[in-house]
């Protein structure tokens, strides 16, 4: 349903911390004007866990009426409540986002019942394209193969963005879950391979910076022109190291203001990149720019 690079876009921020709008819809427009095959608004990467439910919403609506159907749209509307996530899901609807992207309940730390229980119930509230996102590393909980296969016969769950880097994820249940089920990486570091062995797509910090070259590996992966795809990914291999040199987004809005096209505002408890990592992350991207 969903291929090539989706960027997991950044929330620019005034100085005093509110949402910059005009940034906001000015990196939507970079981002369709270089490529990037579509957005991931209010996601992780996006501040989601200090925005608050009207901004929330109004950064879907905003996004999905900017960008006007010319590439899709993915609301990130996943919460450790159950009712938050419909709420949030229902708006995305609501609005007309393309999917909702919906991270595993964090800090409550759900078993696998419960997890399918979550899932189960956004699925039948909301009629509207919904993708598993796995990223234990962040949220504590980790849905398991055999509950991501089980997931994935239900009507409106379509995909998985999967940020374990655990590449034999991908090999256990590529061939077990539903036909119209997406599989997509959620680690810039081990994508590349991740799209070899069948994903479609990523779901990309990286891409914020580098959105032309991220696109082109996608398309050279989808034509199978891997070396081509492995040669120009090497050129930005330490870029995606560097994304998380920090957690993210501190990494990425340092870069985007470097590159002049943000604020570098981030909300507390986020503080900006230590000084001591900005000097090697400004070579990079110059170089690549």
């Amino acid at each position: 349903m969903f291929q090539g690079s989706i960027v997991a876009l950044v929330t620019p921020m005034n100085p005093d911390g509110s949402i910059d709008y005009e940034g906001y819809l000015k990196l939507l427009d970079f981002h369709i004007s270089n490529g990037s095959d579509g957005v991931v608004v209010v996601g992780t990467t996006g501040e989601a866990p200090t925005i608050d439910f009207d901004e929330h919403v109004s950064l879907i609506k905003e996004a999905v009426s900017f960008v006007d159907g010319k590439i899709p749209v993915i609301a990130g509307t996943g919460a450790n409540s159950t009712k938050e996530a419909i709420f949030l899901t229902e708006q995305a609807k609501k609005y007309n986002a393309d999917a909702c992207l919906l991270v595993t309940p964090y800090y409550n730390k759900p078993n696998q019942k419960g997890l399918y229980a979550h899932y189960k119930a956004i699925n039948d509230a909301v009629d509207i394209p919904q993708i598993l996102y796995n990223v234990p590393s962040r949220t504590g909980c980790d849905l398991t193969n055999e509950t991501i296969i089980e997931l994935s016969h239900q009507k409106n769950i379509v995909g998985i963005k999967d940020a374990t880097g655990d590449l034999n994820r991908i090999d256990f249940i590529k061939n077990k879950v539903d036909t119209k089920f997406g599989l997509i990486s959620g680690d810039d570091i081990s994508f590349l391979h991740f799209l070899k062995k069948g994903g479609s797509a990523v779901i990309s910090v990286t891409a914020n910076v580098a959105p032309r070259q991220m696109h082109m590996i996608c398309k050279m992966i989808q034509e199978k022109k891997y070396g081509e795809a492995e040669s120009l990914n090497d050129t930005i291999k330490r870029l995606h190291e560097m994304m998380f040199i920090e957690p993210n987004p501190i990494p990425v809005k340092w870069a985007l203001s470097h590159m002049g096209l943000i604020n570098g505002m981030i909300r507390l408890p986020m503080v900006k990149l230590d000084p001591m990592h900005q000097e090697e992350l400004s070579k990079l991207i110059d170089r690549i720019r």
